[in-house]
């Protein structure tokens, strides 16, 4: 296999195995509508094989950040229609990451009474708001048993929301502290009902909202993006044996589904553990590294050709680098990220990198 080699990712066929890492970057309107900006972004990086967007809210509860982009009202799906539309004129594949928040908001954010999570335990720190102010994390409601079926239900309209507005796919956010990964780690749910106190309890929500979004769009049209042991916002995952426990019970119960494909973010992808979790998928998988590290072209070629992934996902390389695959085919130089541009503003840093010439 080469880096440079195409595949099939569940549905769809793709020209290369580099990945667009889904990274937050913060530039819909203050109603959640992705505007021509986005389309233009998402386009600019259509040679990457497959494009994953910036986690999307599928309600209004479960929006993170001020500037994150929704799939919940008409106008957001229109927007979202003309990402597709410019993605597909430059002959790429997108699939949409929805994203519930979970405690990783606050309500001056949702513009709602309360945020949602497994329990009612908050994360320590602080949030920023719209305006620049930093607030304390609010306690998150605990879901009754009884409204998790609702929750479930937003991932699935939203997953229809996404394909009917022409993405290729969705991928479920099941990692880096947000709503369904607070479900798999000990640290974040304390629930007593079928849904905590076991690994396989922690992992039936996510499971269920696996499969039911499967259902709704088919599954060769769902990935899913996991991050055992990362560690963050909160969401810890130190205990060797119950991490491993967890999430072979949530990948063992994914794998009949036929996923299209199942991304792992991970400091070591070549782990036994990440590589067990791949034999038990039995399906196309991905791996990222991790934010503490970017991903150089070698690093992305072995990891393909030794073996340890079918695709490479890539973050801070693709925002600088519109035309990152070409420039890892020719082993041309990179232009650097600007880092004070990654999250949020307008043009600057987002779709006013500069292009090989010639």
């Amino acid at each position: 296999m080469s880096l440079f080699s195409p595949t099939t990712v569940g549905a769809v066929d793709v020209r290369n195995r580099v990945s667009l890492a889904p990274m937050t970057r913060l530039r819909a309107a203050e109603d959640g509508v992705p505007g021509p900006i986005v389309a233009k972004y998402y386009a600019q990086r259509a040679g990457i094989g497959l494009l994953v967007t910036e986690g999307v809210f599928p309600s209004a509860e479960s929006r993170a950040y001020p500037g994150q982009p929704g799939i919940v009202t008409d106008a957001q799906a229109a927007g979202w229609a003309k990402v597709a539309d410019a993605v597909h004129a430059e002959g790429g594949t997108v699939f949409m990451q929805l994203m519930n928040g979970g405690r990783v908001t606050h309500p001056d954010i949702t513009g709602t009474d309360r945020i949602v999570a497994p329990s009612a335990i908050a994360i320590q720190g602080d949030t920023r708001l719209a305006d620049g102010t930093k607030v304390a994390y609010a306690v998150p409601h605990a879901l009754e048993t009884s409204e998790l079926p609702i929750v479930r239900d937003e991932f699935v309209a939203a997953a229809r929301r996404a394909v009917d507005a022409g993405l290729d796919g969705v991928e479920l956010h099941s990692a880096n502290g947000y709503l369904l990964h607070e479900f798999l780690s000990p640290a974040s749910n304390q629930r007593t009902d079928e849904y905590g106190g076991s690994p396989e309890a922690r992992a039936r929500f996510v499971i269920e909202v696996a499969q039911a979004v499967s259902a709704e769009i088919g599954a060769e049209r769902v990935g899913i993006r996991i991050s055992p042991a990362h560690n963050i916002q909160d969401v810890w995952e130190k205990d060797e044996a119950e991490t491993r426990a967890t999430y072979e019970a949530l990948v063992s119960a994914l794998a009949p589904l036929g996923l299209a494909y199942l991304s792992v973010l991970h400091a070591d992808p070549a782990s036994e553990l990440i590589q067990d979790l791949r034999r038990t998928f039995g399906g196309t998988f991905i791996v990222n590294s991790g934010f503490s590290s970017v991903t150089t072209r070698d690093e992305a070629v072995s990891v393909v050709e030794d073996d340890i992934a079918d695709l490479v996902a890539v973050g801070r390389p693709a925002i600088a680098n519109p035309d990152l695959v070409t420039r890892w085919e020719q082993n041309a130089s990179e232009n650097e990220v600007d880092q004070a541009s990654v999250y949020g503003g307008g043009e600057r840093g987002y779709t006013d990198y500069p292009f090989l010439q010639g």
